[in-house]
């Protein structure tokens, strides 16, 4: 079970921002590898515990981990975040990021429709990314 953060005394509107800069980092992060239907939800007016999921889908268990692992690089070298947890790495059908306020859900396409976050968590407004993953990709 993931347990919330412990908080630094940081302005709401600081970390707010700082929250969303990891979310779509993440997001990018698994567009640049291939990760499909990428969302992310702003969970801010609906929970105090998380303020954002990033949700992502991939085709195989090895590309599940590549996303895992380069956005934990991400997060970790360029934007100095650490990660808290980690969750389902093994099985790959669901694989859990927990960086405290953004938690990053990565699934197989079967266990995505099964679980169906964005409609369990239908009343969180969904952040725009389509300027991140609707770029082209490299051959």
């Amino acid at each position: 079970m993931i347990q919330p953060a412990a908080r630094t005394a940081v302005a709401p509107a600081d970390r707010a921002a700082r929250s969303l800069e990891l979310a779509l980092a993440a997001a990018r992060t698994a567009a640049d590898n291939r990760g499909r239907d990428i969302a992310v939800l702003d969970l801010r007016g609906i929970t105090p515990v998380f303020d954002y999921f990033v949700i992502a889908t991939g085709a195989s268990r090895r590309q599940l981990h590549a996303i895992s692992e380069e956005i934990d690089r991400v997060l970790e070298q360029e934007m100095g975040d650490r990660r808290l947890g980690i969750e389902g790495y093994a099985g790959s059908q669901w694989i859990l990021l927990d960086y405290g306020d953004v938690v990053i859900h990565l699934f197989d396409e079967k266990t995505r429709a099964f679980y169906d976050l964005e409609n369990l968590w239908n009343p969180a407004p969904h952040v725009d990314v389509s300027s991140i993953v609707d770029r082209p990709q490299l051959a």
